[in-house]
């Protein structure tokens, strides 16, 4: 199963089957009270002066591209996502998992909300995706790390693949035998990953795009192949490349006709089928 959905996830959810997915991934806005947008440069050499020196003396010409945007302010966000979340939730296999990734603005009214949606002991973990990189404020700590909280259908039994885990280096490897230096350790709940760089090879030009690094991760513990990945909050389509390249099939749905046309154009060469517009050629 390999679908890109365009329409707004309040109706779509309930026409998905029942139990088909053995994770959820959602992104949704952080109602950070602005429209998010961001844009790119593109540099491409001069065939003159050019307005822009580069390496070796060489010249180029720099472009604004308009990127995709969308709206993001609520005036009661959890009214807005847990009706959808709950919609969503028979979706999932018995041992599915659900992952709800959020920043400091809503996550904490968000955590209490789903402790009763699910049940406390659903919550498996609070995971931290911690980056360095933007602006710094004078005023207080910058806020550098966003949350995915974690919570599984049945406490007693869900899939996680410990040996799929990526291994990371240690701090010490000095410490450590040669073998465990070698191997590497396993990451904790906090996840130190670059965010998607402005110039980097994953760049889609939508905002918010997160890394694939996250997502590869995250799919790779707990799903196996031949396993379907949900996400109706699918942006430029991470989730579904990630799933992808791991042997998943994926269910993406957005309302924002720029963000499922990224995504279809990104996953083409994985065939997915494209409902409610028509994919770019």
């Amino acid at each position: 199963m390999k679908t890109i959905i365009l329409g707004d996830n309040a109706v779509v959810l309930p026409t998905l089957p029942d139990a088909f997915a053995r994770v959820i991934y959602i992104d949704p806005p952080f109602n950070t009270g602005r429209r998010q947008k961001r844009d790119r440069m593109r540099v491409t050499a001069a065939e003159g002066a050019g307005d822009r020196g580069g390496f070796g003396g060489r010249r180029y010409d720099a472009s604004k591209v308009a990127s995709g945007s969308f709206g993001d302010e609520f005036d009661d966000f959890e009214a807005f996502l847990l009706p959808r979340v709950e919609s969503a939730l028979r979706c999932l296999t018995p041992d599915g998992s659900l992952f709800v990734h959020l920043d400091y603005r809503e996550v904490h009214h968000i955590k209490v909300a789903l402790d009763r949606l699910l049940g406390r002991g659903c919550f498996q973990n609070e995971i931290i995706w911690a980056y360095d990189y933007g602006g710094r404020p004078r005023d207080r700590w910058p806020a550098k790390h966003d949350t995915i909280l974690w919570y599984t259908m049945n406490p007693d039994g869900y899939v996680f693949n410990y040996d799929e885990i990526d291994r990371i280096p240690y701090m010490a490897p000095a410490l450590v035998s040669p073998e465990k230096a070698e191997r590497g350790k396993t990451p904790t709940d906090v996840w130190w990953h670059t965010i998607v760089a402005t110039g980097g090879h994953e760049k889609t030009g939508y905002p918010t795009q997160k890394p694939l690094g996250i997502m590869n991760r995250l799919i790779k513990v707990h799903s196996t192949p031949g396993d379907v990945i949900l996400d109706f909050f699918a942006g430029s389509g991470t989730t579904g490349d990630a799933a992808a390249r791991h042997g998943r099939g994926f269910v993406l749905v957005d309302d924002n006709i720029e963000a499922v046309t990224i995504a279809a154009a990104r996953l083409a060469a994985h065939g997915p089928v494209c409902v409610g517009f028509s994919p770019p050629t």
